[in-house]
C-alpha cells in the first residue's frame, strides 16, 4: 500500500509548505500530495483553500493576487501561533514557510535521491476554469512529466476537469474524487474504468456500502485523510491502493516499514 503524505507532513508542519513536503521525504513517504491554484499571473501554487485567511493569515484570494504578493505572505506561522513565545522553538526558514509554487515542488521531487511520486489536485470551481489544467499539463512537460512513465497523477472531484486532462495529457493516471457516497451512483456510468476511484474515510465509515460496491466492481482506490490505524486497516481489508494521510510517518510504522 502507497502512503500519501497529503499536503506535506501537514499534521506536525503548516501543510503545502517546502517544510512540510522536505520532512514528508525524510520520514519516507512513497508519494506527495498537493492542491493547485492559479495566481493572477498565471503560476501555479500549491493552495488549498480560495482565500487565504486560514493559511497566510491575510485577506484576498489566491486568484487575485500575484506570486510576487503571495511571496510576501506567512504560511507557516498559524499552525503553531504561540512559537514566537517559546524561547526553545527554533526560528522558522521563511525559505521553508513561504508560498510554495507547483515548479519549486517538481524540482524538489525530481531531485530527492529515490523515487518519489505525485498526486496533484486541481481545485474547481475556479475563475480560471480549464486554465489550471493547461497551465499544470504545461508544467509538466517542462519536467518530462506528461508521459506514461510520468511519477504524476492528477486528481479533482471535478469530473469535467478530468475530461479536460485526458484530454491534454491522455497517458496520464487520473483519480475521480468522491466527495460524497451518494454522488458515486451518478459518477459510476460516466467514469472510466482506468480511472481511480478516491473516495474519503469519512464516507466509506459512514456508507460501507460504498467501499463494498468498489471492491465488487474491481475499482482501483486511493481513500483519503486516513490518519488513524482503524481507518488503515479498514482500507488494507479493501485492498485500497494508496492512502493519503496528514501523518505518512504514523501510517508507515503501522505498516510495518519504518
Amino acid at each position: 500500500m502507497e502512503v500519501v503524505a497529503h499536503r506535506g507532513a501537514s499534521a506536525d508542519i503548516a501543510e503545502h509548505t517546502l517544510g512540510a513536503y522536505l520532512e514528508a521525504l525524510e520520514v519516507g513517504a512513497d508519494a506527495v500530495e498537493c492542491d493547485v491554484r492559479l495566481s493572477a499571473d498565471g503560476h501555479l501554487v500549491c493552495v488549498h483553500d480560495r482565500d487565504l485567511r486560514r493559511t497566510a493569515g491575510a485577506p484576498g484570494k489566491v486568484s487575485t493576487m500575484e506570486l510576487s504578493d503571495l511571496a510576501e505572505l506567512d504560511f507557516a506561522s498559524w499552525k503553531k501561533p504561540w512559537s514566537d513565545l517559546d524561547d526553545e522553538a527554533p526560528d522558522l526558514d521563511p525559505a521553508l514557510g513561504g508560498v510554495l509554487t507547483l515548479r519549486n515542488l517538481l524540482a524538489t521531487v525530481a531531485e530527492y535521491h529515490r523515487p518519489v511520486e505525485l498526486a496533484i489536485e486541481t481545485k474547481h470551481p475556479t475563475r480560471y476554469g480549464g486554465l489550471v489544467e493547461k497551465r499544470l499539463v504545461e508544467t509538466l512537460r517542462e519536467f518530462g512529466w506528461a508521459g506514461k512513465e510520468s511519477p504524476v497523477r492528477v486528481m479533482s472531484f471535478s469530473h469535467t476537469a478530468l475530461l479536460r486532462m485526458q484530454r491534454l495529457a491522455p497517458d496520464l493516471r487520473l483519480v475521480q474524487l468522491v466527495e460524497k457516497a451518494h454522488h458515486w451512483p451518478m459518477l459510476r456510468p460516466i467514469v472510466p474504468r482506468d480511472w481511480i476511484i478516491g473516495p474519503g474515510i469519512k464516507q466509506l465509515n459512514l456508507h460501507p456500502g460504498l467501499g463494498e460496491h468498489l471492491v465488487r466492481e474491481q475499482r482501483r482506490m486511493h481513500v483519503w485523510t486516513v490518519n488513524t490505524e482503524k481507518n488503515l486497516r479498514y482500507c488494507q481489508e479493501l485492498g485500497v491502493e494508496a492512502v493519503i494521510s496528514d501523518k505518512p510517518g504514523t501510517m508507515l510504522r503501522l505498516l510495518g516499514r519504518k
